[in-house]
């Protein structure tokens, strides 16, 4: 960890991500420049511990100046295609994520997670289910809803935990772009479905780039796959790691499936009872696939099945995740706000079993919204559409049959509208299936909006 004394880093974005690592590089006495477009009027905090901290600032720019720079370290928010990064790469400079600094810092062993969907709630599981066994975990990436787990981005975690440590993070697409040499113990690809085309040039793309998780893995490591998702099954064959795959309506070889009522994870040829049907506390079909793999992540890592069972009896989800938010008048009303793709909205429709007013629209990611105009017209009473692309899915809804349809101009109408509609027994779901930028600064600033209007109905009792 001294390697960096003297080495010039210029590091593109001074949100969360892009501090942790100036932070870090600061700490291993590397010279940093931080840039951001934003002007430093929006940034005065980071700017102001930036400082601090010795960093160069240049905010309320585009211009990235590669003078002498030795790493360039780009936010998961920049595309590799910008003239940045392309600039970077005409000079040869190396290029790298903040997921390769801190593989190449760390001391502690780390297990990454991705996929489509199901990351968070698979990487908060699989930390609770190695901390009810006793080991120091930390919790890293970027974690939405999971505040009282204390997650840190995965430089800060590997920069300050110790070699008996273990880190669980959950680890974009955006990440992947950049490794190198980045080497999970454990590496998990949960699903991959259609999201983030307006983002990468094709399917293929975006799934090639989800793969490279388990690019650099060993025979001694882990690679954890979806046996169900046609991408992620066709993988298995050419994996370096010890495959564990879980499925939830077939067996798997080796891994996680579903016997009967029980939930078994087969390791080394021996069967472990994970937990019962009745032990889980979470809606939808969905998260039994999270929760075998976030067993398998667990047992492979050597917890023991007792600790596992604990955990998953005690998980009852994530904040902007079917997380149920009040019930009003025999309404329940629940905030999905992390759904910003079409498989995920459709899961969580499937997920509820009450007739559903289903809040949805946003920002459009590139999908074909006909499966989701399906499952709407399989179990929607209403729906209520929001955002710039509401049209899209009022459209696919309309091919499927459904016409039950309004329009609202903010969410306050939208959950005002729903509340009209709602009779007791019924289920009010933000369920947006797009992205929220249209609207909002993010798909956890639309989850509070919405929580905060849904509280404050609840107060008035009506």
């Amino acid at each position: 960890m001294d390697g960096y004394s003297g080495v010039k880093v210029a590091v593109i974005g001074m949100a969360r991500t892009g501090m942790a690592v100036a932070e870090v590089m600061r700490s291993l006495d590397a010279s940093v420049a931080l840039y951001d477009h934003k002007p430093e009027s929006d940034l005065a905090d980071a700017v102001e511990r930036a400082r601090a901290l010795g960093v160069e600032v240049h905010a309320g720019t585009d211009f990235v100046d590669l003078t002498d720079v030795d790493i360039l370290i780009p936010s998961p928010g920049v595309p590799r295609t910008s003239p940045v990064p392309e600039e970077a790469v005409r000079r040869g400079l190396e290029i790298i994520s903040e997921i390769e600094l801190a593989y190449r810092i760390a001391k502690a062993s780390i297990i990454a997670i991705t996929g489509t969907n199901g990351k968070t709630t698979t990487t908060v599981l699989t930390a609770r289910m190695l901390a009810a066994d006793g080991r120091n975990v930390w919790l890293a990436g970027n974690v939405a809803g999971a505040d009282a787990d204390k997650p840190v981005p995965l430089v800060s975690a590997a920069f300050r935990a110790g070699s008996n440590d273990v880190i669980v993070a959950e680890v974009s697409t955006f990440q992947l772009e950049w490794v190198k040499s980045f080497r999970p113990k454990i590496a998990a690809l949960l699903n991959v479905t259609n999201d983030h085309l307006d983002r990468h040039a094709s399917f293929e793309e975006y799934a090639a780039l989800k793969a490279r998780i388990f690019e650099n893995q060993r025979e001694d490591d882990f690679a954890i796959i979806n046996a169900e998702n046609s991408i992620t099954a066709a993988l298995a064959p050419k994996l370096k790691g010890h495959v564990l795959q879980f499925a939830r309506l077939s067996r798997v070889e080796e891994g996680g499936f579903v016997k009967g009522d029980e939930l078994i994870v087969r390791l080394n040829e021996v069967d472990h009872k994970i937990c019962d049907r009745s032990d889980i506390r979470l809606r939808g079909e969905h998260n039994i696939e999270n929760i075998l793999a976030a067993a398998c992540a667990a047992l492979a890592f050597g917890a023991k099945p007792e600790s596992v069972r604990d955990a998953i009896r005690e998980f009852t989800g994530v904040e902007h995740r079917l997380e149920e938010v009040a019930v009003i008048n025999g309404v329940r009303y629940i905030n999905n706000s992390m759904c910003t793709n079409v498989d995920a909205a459709v899961r969580s429709i499937e997920a509820i079993d009450e007739p559903q007013i289903v809040i949805a629209g946003g920002k459009d990611k590139g999908f074909d919204y006909t499966p989701l105009g399906e499952a709407l017209k399989r179990k929607a009473k209403h729906v209520i559409l929001i955002g710039a692309d509401a049209h899209l899915i009022e459209n696919a809804a309309r091919r499927a049959g459904f016409s039950a349809l309004m329009r609202a101009d903010s969410m306050r109408e939208a959950v005002e509208k729903a509340r009209r509609l709602a009779s007791p027994g019924d289920v009010v779901v933000l369920n947006p299936g797009c992205a929220s930028f249209d609207m909002f600064e993010s798909f956890e600033h639309r989850g509070r909006v919405f929580k905060e209007i849904v509280r404050e109905f609840a107060r008035e009792g009506s």
